[in-house]
């Protein structure tokens, strides 16, 4: 695979529809690791979600620009998979929240620097290279994992719940949102900060919705949550992808 190979853009336009599958594919990430971690042996859960991430990885790797159902398969398993890493984390290796947490975003800073150094932007605007989607992928894995930590420190360690979890995350979110908006902060910056916490966002209202009553959810399943939230994300990978066909027909005359 050659790392320089120049592409046409890799990822979607930033809209509405963009954030608001994103946190969709976050929740469905954590109900459906929750439903197989513990439905079926962990081990082998997590190998299958693995190798899952590795095979749409590879298909979204391989295409030359922005396909809506191999980007969204791939952002999908990305959140399966990270949701498994941060808790096998704590769960397994009994890696409290805060410091996996901690090593998380810690993990993240060394691939921003890493991107800046090589690439010199950050922005998802100039993934036009192979080696500038590795990079962007790197850090969407990060991401989900530091998020799913994060939303697990607040809700679990620190007591407040999954329901106020996400409420106070859903405040966190609203810091870069204003800030691009009235204060012209960097677009860049404040893209990746509201990208982090849609994980958190995702995942705190997925457990109040599948976890149990005994420990502050509503109690209706990972199962039933997960299978619930793949639908609507299956409905909105339906509407890109039409709308995306649509503009490429409207652009080849264009071309001509």
């Amino acid at each position: 695979m050659r790392l320089d190979r120049q592409l046409a853009s890799k990822v979607p336009e930033i809209t509405l529809a963009f954030w608001v599958t994103k946190v969709l594919t976050t929740a469905m990430g954590e109900s459906i690791s929750d439903y197989s971690v513990y439905r079926f042996d962990p081990i082998v859960a997590v190998a299958v979600g693995f190798v899952a991430f590795l095979i749409a990885l590879t298909w979204q790797l391989a295409l030359p620009r922005y396909q809506a159902v191999a980007y969204w398969l791939a952002v999908s398993m990305v959140a399966v998979f990270g949701t498994m890493a941060a808790d096998v984390t704590h769960v397994k290796f009994h890696v409290p929240y805060a410091v996996s947490t901690t090593a998380f975003a810690a993990v993240l800073v060394v691939v921003f620097i890493a991107w800046q150094s090589v690439e010199h932007t950050l922005s998802i605007h100039s993934i036009t290279s192979t080696r500038r989607e590795l990079f962007y992928w790197a850090t969407v894995l990060t991401t989900f994992a530091l998020g799913t930590a994060a939303g697990d420190l607040l809700a679990i360690v620190l007591g407040t719940g999954f329901f106020w979890a996400g409420i106070v995350f859903v405040g966190v979110i609203c810091v870069p949102l204003l800030g691009r908006r009235f204060l012209r902060w960097n677009p860049v910056a404040s893209f990746w900060f509201a990208y982090i916490v849609t994980r958190p966002i995702g995942a705190s209202y997925a457990d109040w919705l599948g976890k149990p009553v005994s420990v502050g959810g509503l109690g209706l399943g990972d199962g039933v949550v997960g299978g619930t939230l793949a639908a609507l994300v299956v409905c909105f990978v339906v509407y890109f992808w039409v709308t995306d066909r649509s503009r490429r027909r409207q652009e080849l005359p264009a071309a001509r």
